[in-house]
This record gives structure tokens, C-alpha cells and sequence, in this order.
């Protein structure tokens, strides 16, 4: 190949292409020449977030970040989505996450929930701050230092000492132990031969018999009382239908109507009664019929005595001269 001035010219401008597509592929691809939706959202600390990383909705790339500037004490992230087929809520959440300790930083923007769809470039979606990274590795650190610590406690220590330990106490807890053991022996073996009241309990059906009667008994007094108040809830029901004697005294307007009435002709006679109206009232408030009969029985009483004066013949012959 000729070393020539169209030659030298061509290989630059291959070398100009093939870098300037590194580039693009490392701020953001062709996405950059594509139209998108610009969507805002501002954090605390990006977390060494950079212009072109990635935008992802449930894993999957939707977008890239455009810019990172501050605004006010916040710092402003704008994302440009590039997927259509990705639905941005009001509500929708972005959150910075990384790929593994060491992967690449991408934005994560969620479903949202109830909010409205963004159709226009520049409104904000909410945010939350990352877990900041280098805090995470102090923490991590100090578990590893208290670990450390704690392994090196373990190095005074003569675990022949500790197994001499353990060991003695195994033989002292033996001998109080085995009494217990062979009491415990004892019993169950009374217990299996049928012997005492916790044999007769655990071998024989006499108590079983007992309690699945009471329990029988029981679930029969309940159908009883289930019964009692289903026909109760019968009987409320038909007398708040107003049927029967009982429904219709009490759902009936008639029958209240007639005993307003009779308690107002009740009324109206006890009024005519206490004025002295008629003859109940009169009888009730005229003093004159209680004096006239006073006087009628003080002259049958002088009456009797007279006749108890006169004798016999002289009664009957006064009794009998008026039929003559």
C-alpha cells in the first residue's frame, strides 16, 4: 500500500468514525439523536452518577441520564426516555442503584401506582437518596473488627480447661440424675401396670366414656338452645309482621285509636263526676241524698221500736187492716 496523502487521509477518518462511535456508545449510544421524554428528579448525592448511565424500569433499559447539575441544595438529574412503550407516573419513584459493589450506576424508575401519566418534557418524578456506599464498607469494617476481637478473646483460652469442666459437670449432674431417672421409671411402670389413679385414667375408658358423654350432652343442650332461639326469631319476626293477636295489638293503629278514645270518654265522665253532672255526680256530690237517708233510717229505726212496744195481734192487725 502506497504511503500517500489520500491513504494517510482515509485511515484518519476511519480512526475519526470508529472513535467517535466508542463515544457515543460510552455517553449514551444513538439514544442521544433519538426523541424522548425529558423526566427531572433531584437527590441528595448521586453516588458518582454520570451523564449517560443508564435508566431502567423493572430491569430494563428505558433511557439514559442527559444532564446532572445542582439546583439549590439538591442536585438535579434529567433523564431522557427513550422508550415509548415506558409509562412515567407523577407518582413513579427514582432511585440510584449500582450493579454489584463495583458495577456501573444506573437510575431505577418504578411502575408508580395512581398517578397520571408525564406527556410533557421537564416535570419531576419523586426521589430517594441511595445508601451511601463508603458507609456501608465502615460498617462492615467495624463487623469485621468486633469479630476480630472477639476470635482474639478466644486465644487465652486452654479449651483443655474448658473440657475438664464440662466433664465434671456431666458426673455431677449424673449422680443427681439417675435418682430421678429411676423414679420416673417407677411411676410408669405403675402407671402401664394399670396401678393407681393416674393407671385408671390413662388405661381404662371409663373416663373417656364419661367426658365423650358430657360432650354429647353438651352438643344436645346446644341444638336445644339453637332451636329455642331459632323459634324465637320466629316468633319475633311474625309478630313484627303483625300477625297474630300479640302482632296485631302491637302493629295495628286501631286498636290505638279505640283506647285513646275510651280514655277520653273515661276523662269526660270522671270530669262530669267530680262537677256534680248527672246522676253518678250527684250521688258522688250531693250532700242532700246522704241526709235524706240518715233520716229515713233514723224513722225505721223509731218504726221498730214502736212495733217492738205492741204485741203481736196488735202488729198483724195493723198490717192486715190495709187489705181491707
Amino acid at each position: 500500500m502506497k504511503n500517500t496523502l489520500e491513504t494517510r487521509l482515509g485511515v484518519f477518518v476511519a480512526l475519526a468514525v470508529i472513535a467517535a462511535a466508542i463515544i457515543l456508545q460510552l455517553v449514551g449510544g444513538t439514544e442521544l439523536f433519538r426523541r424522548g421524554l425529558l423526566v427531572e428528579a433531584r437527590f441528595g448525592n448521586v453516588q458518582d452518577l454520570k451523564v449517560g448511565d443508564p435508566v431502567k424500569m423493572a430491569g430494563k433499559q428505558i433511557g439514559r441520564v442527559r444532564e446532572i447539575r445542582f439546583d439549590n441544595d439538591r442536585v438535579l438529574v434529567e433523564m431522557k426516555i427513550a422508550d415509548p412503550s415506558a409509562h412515567i407516573r407523577t407518582d413513579s419513584q427514582a432511585t440510584i442503584k449500582f450493579s454489584g459493589l463495583l458495577g456501573q450506576n444506573f437510575v431505577s424508575v418504578d411502575f408508580g401506582a395512581k398517578g397520571e401519566l408525564i406527556t410533557t418534557d421537564g416535570q419531576a418524578i419523586r426521589s430517594t437518596d441511595p445508601q451511601d456506599l463508603s458507609q456501608l464498607l465502615s460498617k462492615i469494617d467495624g463487623v469485621a473488627g468486633d469479630l476480630k476481637k472477639i476470635t482474639g478473646n478466644f486465644s487465652d483460652v486452654h479449651f483443655d480447661d474448658i473440657i475438664l469442666v464440662v466433664n465434671d459437670f456431666i458426673k455431677d449432674a449424673r449422680r443427681q440424675v439417675l435418682p430421678i431417672l429411676t423414679n420416673v421409671n417407677a411411676v410408669s411402670t405403675l402407671i402401664a401396670s394399670d396401678q393407681g389413679t393416674i393407671g385408671h385414667l390413662v388405661n381404662q375408658d371409663a373416663l373417656y366414656n364419661s367426658a365423650l358423654s358430657t360432650v354429647t350432652n353438651l352438643n344436645s343442650t346446644a341444638e336445644d338452645v339453637r332451636e329455642v332461639v331459632k323459634q324465637a326469631k320466629e316468633i319475633v319476626a311474625y309478630v313484627g309482621a303483625g300477625q297474630g293477636t300479640i302482632g296485631a295489638l302491637i302493629r295495628d293503629k286501631t286498636l290505638h285509636t279505640e283506647v285513646t278514645a275510651a280514655a277520653t270518654s273515661l276523662r269526660e265522665i270522671l270530669e262530669k263526676v267530680n262537677r256534680g253532672d248527672g246522676s253518678v255526680g250527684k250521688l258522688v256530690n250531693d250532700d242532700a241524698l246522704i241526709n235524706n237517708a240518715k233520716l229515713t233510717l233514723q224513722k225505721l229505726d223509731k218504726a221498730t221500736e214502736t212495733l217492738e212496744d205492741q204485741g203481736p195481734l196488735t202488729i198483724l192487725g195493723i198490717l192486715v187492716n190495709p187489705l181491707f
